[in-house]
């Protein structure tokens, strides 16, 4: 946009002086005197920043904020409140090259005033001229030095204020949860402070309502020859409090410092003169309270703190158990089955088996937790006691010394079997083979007399026990059969 002949030409003072002449006073005619832009403000409740009245000269504390903008509300004074800040800065062919710098100027002054961080305020850029361009998103930087370092980078665009098409985009990318814009549970502002100084060349009247209804305050901002009913179809109300204008970028710092004195508020926690003994809390607009550490309680005074509980500061060191003390103080003990060591503070893990306490009559088995328990050797059955054990199966315990089969006959006797194809021999233990007695018959001479009746023998000696075995298990059999009968 063409700019005002004489600001190109005039002798080397009056241009330095320039800015300051055209700086007007609040209550002189021009803009700001207009009905709708007197000076910059604060929205009350409806999720705002919220009203910061600037307090009496008296009121300030003459050692902070001293030469620099805003005051007594300058840096360590105030405490802003958190923000998802965007500005959209125009960065059309109208604004030469040492205006931007001086807008730029006036964003890297407003982050000063602001607590920057993931968890208070969060600043991106949107700049456009007759394209858009998202320098940064909101979760780009989470530091001061960092933000403005990004803002000194940023390079004008082109020709073109596409103001409309600049607050569509902060709208649908700026202003989401994925490029860091807090969600509305959290009860975070957002606010876009835009910049221009020229005549929108597309739509901004539908565009600015849709921005504001989806919960986005906006600030205008106009410079020089900004068309004044644009500005006013842009903000949000109250206009008085929304809209502002100066006649050149010279002086556009100058209105950093009512940006502080919208976001900020005198902090007592900050200037330390809460008189809070451990913990000063900012609950905005230059009110506080004071809270305690924990294991401790507020007093009456609601400033001091008393101790209320020792082992709650969770500095006693105890391993695993701290009891208070009536006297104030605490002791540490271990959980069951573990001992207190020498320091009086850690716990080690007592080996019940080893100290031979434990009562089990077998086994004695630690668990880790510092606690036993009783086990008993392969055969035998753990009592209802959980210490004793009893026989379950003589024939487990593998000392029978059956040479074939052991048969338990109940839970402390039992009795030796053969294979079959063998016989039990007369010690009720071992077994001999049955055909033992055909092999003699080709080992002895059958001819001879001797060796017939040792072979007659023989075949008798093995007869009767083959009949001794099978009455035995005719009996088992007649045993079997009565009591199936008679069940």
């Amino acid at each position: 946009m063409p700019r005002p002949a004489p600001t190109r030409h005039l002798p080397g003072l009056l241009l330095l002086l320039w800015p300051l002449l055209l700086l007007p006073p609040l209550a002189a005619p021009g803009p700001l005197a207009r009905p709708g832009f007197r000076r910059l403000g604060t929205r009350g409740p409806g999720g705002s920043p919220g009203r910061s009245p600037a307090p009496a000269a008296p009121t300030r504390a003459p050692h902070s904020g001293a030469g620099q903008p805003g005051g007594a509300r300058g840096a360590g004074v105030c405490k802003s409140r958190p923000l998802d800040l965007v500005f959209i800065i125009d960065s059309s062919r109208s604004v030469r090259p040492l205006e931007f710098t001086k807008v730029k100027t006036f964003v890297s002054q407003i982050i000063d005033t602001l607590d920057i961080g993931a968890a208070d305020t969060r600043v991106a850029v949107v700049n456009y001229a007759s394209t858009v361009k998202i320098e940064f998103h909101l979760q780009t930087y989470s530091d001061k030095q960092s933000l403005k370092q990004a803002v000194g980078r940023i390079t004008p665009l082109s020709t073109g204020t596409m103001s409309g098409l600049a607050i569509q985009t902060a709208m649908d990318e700026a202003f989401t949860v994925e490029a860091g814009a807090r969600g509305p549970t959290s009860n975070i502002p957002k606010v876009a402070i835009i910049v221009t100084d020229g005549r929108p060349q597309d739509q901004v009247t539908e565009v600015a309502a849709r921005a504001r209804a989806s919960g986005i305050e906006l600030y205008a901002v106009g410079v020089d020859r900004a068309d004044m009913e644009s500005l006013k179809m842009m903000a949000s109300e109250p206009l008085d409090e929304h809209v502002f204008y100066v006649e050149t970028y010279g002086v556009i710092e100058k209105l950093s410092s009512r940006f502080q004195e919208t976001f900020c508020a005198v902090d007592p926690c900050v200037l330390g003169t809460h008189q809070c003994q451990h913990v000063c809390i900012s609950d905005g607009d230059g009110r506080h309270h004071c809270e305690c550490s924990q294991g401790y309680a507020l007093n009456a005074d609601k400033k001091t703190c008393s101790a209320i509980d020792k082992c709650a500061l969770n500095t006693h060191g105890c391993e695993h158990v701290c009891v208070n003390d009536r006297t104030g103080s605490y002791h540490c003990e271990c959980y069951e089955g573990y001992t207190l060591n020498e320091d009086r503070k850690t716990c080690s893990a007592q080996d019940r088996c080893a100290l031979g306490t434990h009562g089990c009559q077998h086994l004695c088995v630690n668990d880790r937790n510092g606690s036993h328990h009783c086990e008993c050797y392969e055969g035998y059955a753990l009592n209802a006691d959980k210490k004793t054990c009893t026989v379950r199966d003589k024939c487990t315990l593998g000392s029978h010394g059956c040479q074939h089969i052991c048969v338990s006959d109940g839970a402390a006797s039992y009795h030796c079997d053969c294979f079959p194809g063998y016989t039990l021999n007369e010690d009720k233990r071992t077994c001999s083979a049955i055909e033992e007695a055909r092999r003699l018959v080709s080992t002895e001479d059958a001819c001879g007399c001797e060796a017939t009746l040792a072979f007659q023998d023989k075949v008798s000696s093995y007869l009767q026990r083959l009949n001794t075995k099978l009455d035995g298990i005719l009996k088992k059999l007649q045993i079997n059969e009565y009591g199936q009968i008679h069940r």
